[in-house]
């Protein structure tokens, strides 16, 4: 028996097979049998038998006709032995007119007779099966990509739909026609996707069911023979690509035609919403698999999915867009463990009726489907009550996951500015521009704005970075326009990709105009005047301290803690007090509030403040005057708060100390620590042993705080993180290593957090309607039920019901070697149905049990710790000096407040990405100077034709694709409910031995080599085990 192909698609070799007469049988008798055989209705059968008779007129009177129909539906009449590729197409069989006419007519004499007409929506975008893309987002090009992804084929329901599916299949980038894939290619050459028009209708039904060998592939996984993947690469290159031609360039003479559906009106779009016929939220486009986006869902459960690019309608990675639900035949059955968020292992509650009923007749065109679905939404049973044969099964409510499409753009968060690379099209008068981030389509961009040798010598800017930004992208065209913005330099150097990765995500790195700094105060000559030293409270005298990293300069934290005569401490957190110097409505507020947050690059910061301020005045500095917002507790030695006080003070740090000093005081409680071992910038009026008690009674609270945190059910999600140390110089990457978080980081972390919620019920109790807070939604449900079954079957019991059984549930794990890398498996696998933590105002929010923060499992939570560095801090003290009567009432509607925490929410997700971005750029460089590198991984997720590992030395995540694998003679996928597993079968090194077995699964300790494939990429290649360790 054949072991079942890859992407999930009906098996129509099962299918029962016709024999020649069968084949040769008049199309409409073989239609009337059909269905009569799924209609049994009297009334329905002598409609067939009356229009039969009508049909023989009609085609006596119009044979000329006739025969120019059936020269273009029917096509030779043979057996096929072997699987259709259906990939481009939903049109599984030829048209059989007849056939369409009379059910059009059918439902026609329905409708008139009363039953309800049901409108039908237009169906799922087709998904595509195309080379997996390499997980890397600094891939140069798109027109060649190396593995495999699954696809999944989707039912056509419209005649209309199906054109847009193959438009959709052909608007993917990485999509290529069938002539090219069937030599292996991925990508059509960029010179035959800019080929003139030629005539849509002519359509080669023959090649239309040419095979795929992606499709075709052994779900077993052995390796097909042939070219190896570079030469098949470099072949495809140089394939013709006549379908490319007729829809890479709709639009550029004659009759344009439509690829994207027309947006709704905005007026249309508002009425669906309040209607909740259209669903509003966050666009998220997978960066492995472009084809595939998702929205959160308004219930927490599943996200919901858009598949392909025409559902995605022009919008781009993290625009707010509205959605229409697809009908639910048209929803995507979930298959595997906890993956909505992907294609694979799914399929439409459609395509799992038509599979699970195994109907023995030809597959039809769509609009014989569409009428057939039609009916079934009228009524799914037939007169005795039983299911109609082909309507969908009942299923599961857990397995499905809502699909949609875009109708419009709300809101573009996107920046619209990529880089990437240009290539000279001969006779064009415009350029084709390929981003590096394959989320974005292609771009036209005018030869006028390219360098003028472009032409003469294309050769010279293949490795140029440039940026450009999208200005316009029409419905008819599968490429968008725009404009070349700048010209970065060369890639894989890493100044001109650090500017591409801020320029891509919005960051605003450009100097600071005049007018904001005519906002400031003149630097080191500045000093806190009289007056205001009088509106405050004086703790300069005090033990104060900041605790931060050794390289950091904008000190915006510090700490003080002093024991009192009763037993009890006095400790206190102090914040600069950026407010006093960014006002309300000036130029530096304006900038302030558009850039929300600092960016932190590997080599370099980004600041949301001017120099002046960061690392100056608001920097709380040793050995200075520096203004602050304090909130200072009186604290049992437990951490139980007795009384709290909030206010604008100024203070003198005592000592800037790192984290490294402060672990050393930590771990060293009896020692007299000398001059030496400490800042040398150091207040004398304090000494070390001052200083150094102070520290251990700020651990021993913390301690007790973060006890009492945890056993009240709080939970960390604490995910490794790679750091770098940088040459002075020339700032490379010379080495690195994974961050280790101390007991010195849990000190800082509990006060920060004690301040912050302290701080959001004060701000709340004073303001209601008009308090700037945070919350953490719960984690979507059904994602969280699949992942505790799957952890289940591996013998992982973990408690998802809150927030602190998933936490003990982490802290249960066994103790071992490799314990915390499990760990961190364990911790990426439930970050994956976690929602963002968000801010939002009170005031618009109306609902306090949506105020909760699922992690800190607390109900108020807001930021008031870092306002150097965030601007919702700055709003947060300017409510709570307004509250204290020491400052203005702010000028700020709650509507407004909303507006300004949504885009803060949007910001802090960009610089968030970008700081990621930048990691794996360094890390890439690091690869490239110091590699190939040699560590221990840990399985974390398994496909059916790859896995994905943790690199436990240098907490990167890499996917290693079983074909790719050298020595390799075969794998074999296998899963058992959620519990899946590869099998690799590895060759023998001594010609005369036996092949042999290794099993991955979730979990499973491998040895991987990273190597650097060229300035930024690198891969994993999994290394050969020893026969009898397998």
């Amino acid at each position: 028996m054949d072991p079942p192909r890859p992407g999930k698609k009906p098996n129509f070799n099962r299918e029962p097979k016709r024999n020649q007469n069968q084949l040769r049988s008049p199309r409409q008798k073989d239609a009337y049998a059909r269905l009569l055989n799924q209609h049994r209705t009297g009334k329905f059968s002598a409609f067939l038998e009356e229009f039969g008779k009508d049909s023989v007129l009609k085609k006596e009177g119009n044979a000329e006709l006739e025969a120019q129909s059936d020269s273009v539906t029917v096509p030779p009449q043979k057996v096929v032995h072997v699987p259709r590729d259906f990939s481009d197409s939903c049109d599984f069989s030829p048209p059989i007119v007849t056939a369409k006419e009379s059910l059009s007519i059918y439902m026609k004499k329905l409708s008139a007779s009363g039953a309800q007409e049901v409108e039908r929506r237009q169906g799922v975008p087709d998904v595509q099966r195309r080379g997996q893309r390499r997980d890397t987002a600094t891939s140069q090009d798109a027109d060649v990509e190396s593995g495999e992804e699954l696809g999944s084929v989707k039912p056509s329901h419209s005649k209309k739909h199906q054109k847009q599916q193959k438009k959709n299949k052909e608007s993917n980038r990485d999509a290529a026609p069938k002539e090219v894939q069937a030599a292996g290619a991925k990508m059509p050459s960029p010179k035959k996707d800019f080929a003139g028009v030629q005539d849509m209708g002519k359509k080669n039904k023959k090649k239309m069911q040419q095979k795929e060998p992606d499709q075709e592939r052994n779900r077993e996984g052995t390796p097909k023979s042939g070219a190896e993947p570079q030469a098949v690469e470099m072949k495809n290159k140089n394939q013709q690509n006549p379908r490319a031609d007729k829809c890479k360039n709709k639009g550029r003479g004659g009759s344009k035609k439509q690829i994207f559906e027309p947006y709704m009106t905005l007026e249309d779009v508002s009425h669906g919403l309040k209607r909740g016929e259209l669903t509003q939220g966050q666009l998220r486009i997978n960066p492995k698999k472009f084809h595939e986006a998702f929205i959160p869902s308004p219930d927490g459960m599943w996200d919901i999915f858009l598949d392909g690019v025409e559902a995605r309608n022009r919008a781009l990675n993290g625009d707010i867009v509205a959605v229409q639900l697809l009908p639910q035949e048209q929803w995507k059955v979930v298959k595997s463990d906890t993956d909505c968020d992907g294609a694979s292992g799914s399929e439409t509650l459609a395509e799992t009726a038509r599979i699970k009923n195994r109907i023995p007749e030809p597959h039809t065109d769509g609009e014989r489907n569409e009428l057939v679905d039609t009916c079934q939404n009228m009524a799914l049973t037939d007169t005795a009550g039983k299911p109609l044969e082909g309507s969908t099964p009942p299923t599961n409510e857990k397995t499905l996951q809502k699909t949609a499409k875009v109708v419009y753009i709300v809101e573009k968060k996107h920046s619209r500015a990529v880089t990437g690379h240009l290539k000279f099209l001969p006779d064009k008068t415009f350029a084709l521009f390929s981003p590096v981030d394959h989320r974005v389509p292609r771009i036209n961009v005018p030869l006028s704005d390219c360098p003028e040798d472009l032409k003469i010598r294309p050769e010279v800017y293949a490795n140029t970075l440039f940026i450009c930004r999208i200005t316009d992208w029409t419905a008819d065209n599968t490429f968008a326009q725009g404009r070349l913005a700048k010209t970065l330099g060369q890639a894989g150097e890493i100044e001109p990709e650090t500017e591409g990765i801020l320029t891509e995500h919005g960051v605003d790195f450009s100097d600071f105009s005049g007018e904001v700094l005519e906002c400031l105060p003149s630097g080191k000559s500045w000093s806190i005047p009289p007056e205001e030293l009088e509106k405050r409270r004086d703790l300069r005298k005090e033990c104060i301290f900041t605790i931060d990293p050794p390289t950091a300069r904008d000190l915006d934290d510090a700490l003080s803690c002093k024991q009192l005569p009763d037993g009890n401490f006095e400790v206190g957190v102090h914040i600069a007090d950026v407010s006093y110097f960014v006002k309300e409505n000036t130029a530096l507020d304006e900038t302030a509030s558009q850039r929300a947050t600092s960016v932190y690059m590997v080599q370099r910061v980004i600041p949301m403040l001017p120099p002046v301020l960061c690392v100056e005045l608001c920097s709380l500095n040793p050995l200075v005057d520096r203004l602050t917002f304090s909130v200072i507790w009186k604290l049992t030695p437990e951490g139980e708060v007795l009384s709290e006080w909030f206010g604008r003070s100024v203070i003198r740090s005592c000592v800037k100390l790192s984290y490294n000093h402060a672990q050393s005081l930590i771990e060293a409680p009896d020692k007299l620590f000398s001059q030496e071992e400490l800042p040398e910038d150091r207040d004398p009026e304090h000494p070390i042993d001052e200083i150094h008690q102070a520290v251990l009674n700020l651990h021993s609270i913390a301690k007790h705080l973060r006890h009492k945190r945890f056993s009240e059910e709080a939970l960390r999600l604490e995910q490794m993180k790679l750091s770098f140390t940088l040459d002075k110089d020339t700032t490379m990457p010379n080495g690195c290593y994974v961050y280790e978080y101390k007991d010195s980081n849990k000190l800082v972390e509990e006060f920060m957090l004690l301040a912050n919620i302290s701080t959001a019920q004060h701000i709340y109790r004073k303001f209601p309607h008009l308090a700037l807070l945070r919350r953490h939604p719960p984690p979507k449900v059904k994602m969280m039920q699949e992942l505790k079954e799957m952890c289940s079957q591996l013998g992982i019991n973990i408690d998802v019901t809150t927030s602190g059984g998933l936490q003990k549930s982490l802290n249960m794990l066994s103790e071992d070697e490799y314990s915390g890398a499990r760990k961190e498996v364990l911790t990426h696998l439930l970050s994956r149905p976690m929602q963002m933590a968000l801010y939002f105002c009170s005031g618009v929010l109306k609902n306090e049990q949506l105020f909760k923060h699922f992690a800190l499992n607390i109900p108020l939570y807001t930021h008031f710790t870092s306002p150097i560095r965030r601007y919702a801090d700055i709003i947060v003290h300017r409510l709570l000096a307004a509250s204290l009567k020491c400052g203005p009432p702010l000028e700020m509607s709650a509507e407004e407040m909303e507006k300004q925490a949504m885009h803060c929410n949007n910001k802090k997700m960009m610089a968030k990405r970008a700081g990621e971005l930048s990691t794996d750029l360094f890390f890439g460089v690091f690869v490239k100077t110091c590699g190939p590198l040699n560590s221990t991984a840990i399985v974390m997720k398994v496909l059916d034709q790859s896995f994905d590992v943790l690199v436990i030395k240098y907490a990167v995540q890499k996917r290693i694709y079983c074909k790719f694998i050298e020595g390799l003679k075969s794998f074999r996928f296998h899963q058992v409910e959620k519990k899946a597993e590869l099998t690799l079968v590895w060759l023998p090194e001594d010609p005369e031995g036996s092949p042999f077995e290794q099993v991955i699964s979730i979990f499973s300790v491998l040895e991987v080599q990273l190597v650097s494939e060229s300035s930024l990429k690198y891969t994993a290649l999994l290394r050969r085990p020893q026969s009898s360790a397998a």
